[in-house]
């Protein structure tokens, strides 16, 4: 079975290969590897290419502040997309080195931030002044600075758009002191031009600032495949990706695959386990990503809510009544949770066409002479387009107008960026969603230590027994000791059920379940065995206001905060 929902539900298998991210990102050049991955051999995953980190971790502080919101501005004094560059124009003078001093969470203590950190990547200046990198590049930024080609001064930037499903992001050149955006940084620099998606066996050239390098690097390689990849940065996603064995290394991340002049992809993956192998974002969903922020929205790439299987089963094609000799279509397992297309579609009809698309029994389409999968036919659409289906059903051929929406439903189970993890503290239990992020606190075997019913509750109930799903799933992640809840059994990274009697569905519940205790116990009970822990209501609320003291729980503004919901 597979999705349209770009990867499987193999959440945990696909996770284990992107686990050291942040680290490479931080700290690391090298990649991390690891088994699993969405249409690659096991033995060698993609990996997001992390920014090169030529600098030590920054010792002043930082401060914790959300980063402010994108300011959707934009100039069109530049060219526009499409237009060619001048004769015997260099590219590289249009490439630029990216400076980001960055900070994240600590998902099992969320009110603290980690360290400080810095690291390095590369983009290119577009249309209308502004420059494209990818989202990990600019991920959890506090300050991003920017360097030209042969210029020894660094520019403040602010990131404008950014697109964390896809890996994508778009800058722009500010005054530190008015932070207004600074056009004289684009004199004498032309926008790069997106060309077409390139052939397989052809040559391109990436360029970029690996391992933090002052000047700027070239290399060449040839396209070896195309297919729909795992998108390493969100980690539940997939999409069309270009594999090169040109060198992509840490510090190309967001640097132009160029041929002919004309950027092919941006820079962004590559993986440890093979030598000589990288990925690129192809120019389709560059173009998807441009298209989307024209209103000054960023809303994502939408979803068909399916989750599909093959038909090369002759004897199942047969009991489909599907001609015998047609080779076309792929079932229909499962509609997932989105009201638009469970009024369309139900299980066991049969998707034959999707757009201008035939759709194979292995679930493929041929794109532009490639045989990808079937998502590239949605990918081509926008958040709240109709997307035309041919479907078999009942031995004969309909057509269906299928909405297609973004689906937000399950970005728990992929990384979260630029947002602050949220929390309750009452007596010194500590709740928080769960979430992928949270399971990665764990260390490097979470899928091992986590324990299998926060993995399943995760990553496979609302797929599996959707009926008792919860949108938000709570954990006890830690406690903070306090006499109030010394004689615990449980001591946290434990999923909750119950709160005097209250099933709590979201993290929102918890405050509301406790203030409903009736007498002076409150009674909490956790999953997987209904285990029972029971706090004092007037002991737990007097002990508040101490144990935060005492565990500096603090807000952004250094005040006593027992939750940020």
């Amino acid at each position: 079975m597979f999705s349209l929902r770009r990867l499987l539900a193999s959440l945990v298998a696909i996770q284990l290969s992107i686990l050291p991210l942040f680290a490479a990102h931080t700290d690391a050049v090298t990649p991390p590897s690891g088994p699993g991955s969405t249409g690659i051999p096991p033995v060698a995953p993609p990996v997001a290419t992390p920014p090169a980190n030529p600098l030590p971790a920054a010792v002043a502080p930082v401060t914790a502040a959300p980063a402010p919101a994108p300011n959707p501005r934009t100039n069109s004094l530049s060219l526009p997309v499409g237009m060619p560059l001048p004769e015997g124009s260099e590219p590289e003078k249009s490439v630029v080195q990216i400076f980001t001093s960055f900070q994240e969470p600590n998902w099992a203590a969320p009110w603290i931030f980690d360290q400080p950190h810095m690291a390095s990547g590369t983009g290119f200046v577009i249309d209308g002044n502004r420059i494209m990198t990818n989202a990990h590049v600019v991920a959890f930024t506090k300050q991003l600075l920017v360097r030209r080609y042969h210029d020894p001064q660094r520019y403040f930037a602010r990131v404008e758009f950014v697109a964390h499903d896809i890996d994508l992001a778009v800058l722009k050149i500010i005054d530190p002191y008015t932070g207004k955006d600074d056009p004289s940084f684009f004199k004498d620099m032309k926008p790069l031009v997106l060309g077409p998606l390139p052939k397989v066996r052809s040559t391109v050239v990436t360029y970029g600032f690996p391992a933090g390098g002052q000047q700027i690097s070239y290399t060449r390689g040839v396209v070896s495949r195309i297919e729909v990849q795992g998108y390493v940065h969100i980690g539940n996603r997939a999409f069309l990706a270009v594999q090169t064995d040109a060198a992509i290394n840490p510090g190309n991340s967001g640097g132009p695959v160029i041929q002919d002049d004309k950027v092919v992809g941006v820079a962004f993956e590559g993986t440890h386990a093979l030598e000589n192998t990288g990925y690129f974002i192809p120019t389709i969903i560059i173009h998807h990503f441009l298209e989307d922020i024209k209103d000054g929205t960023y809303d994502g790439v939408p979803e068909a809510g399916l989750e599909l299987a093959n038909l090369q089963n002759p004897a199942f094609r047969h009991m489909l009544k599907l001609p015998d000799d047609s080779k076309r279509g792929v079932r229909v397992d499962q509609v997932l949770d989105i009201p638009s297309t469970q009024a369309l579609l139900k299980p066991n009809d049969v998707i034959m066409q999707v757009g201008d698309y035939p759709v194979d029994e292995d679930g493929t389409i041929t794109y532009e002479g490639n045989t990808v999968g079937v998502s590239v036919a949605i990918d081509l659409a926008q958040n709240n387009d109709i997307v035309p289906l041919k479907v078999w059903r009942d031995g004969k051929m309909i057509d269906v107008p299928l909405p297609v929406k973004v689906y937000k439903d399950d970005y728990r189970q992929g990384n979260q960026y630029d947002v602050l993890p949220s929390y309750y503290i009452y007596g010194g239990l500590v709740f928080t969603p769960l979430s992928l992020d949270y399971l990665k606190t764990f260390g490097n075997n979470w899928a091992d230590s986590a324990g299998r019913e926060l993995i399943y509750e995760l990553a496979y109930r609302h797929i599996e027994d959707p009926k008792h799903w919860r949108p938000e799933p709570v954990v006890l992640a830690s406690i903070l000791d306090h006499p109030v809840n010394a004689n615990f059994t449980v001591r946290g990274q434990t999923m909750v059920d119950k709160i005097n009697g209250i099933r709590i569905e979201r993290l929102s519940d918890v405050p509301k379940a406790f203030a409903a205790t009736q007498g002076s116990d409150a009674i909490i009970e956790f999953l997987p065995d209904h285990h029972f822990e029971v706090i004092r209501k007037d002991d737990a609320e007097k002990a508040n206001s101490d144990i935060l003291n005492t565990y500096s729980v603090m807000d952004l503004n250094g005040v006593l905060a027992p939750s940020r919901l």
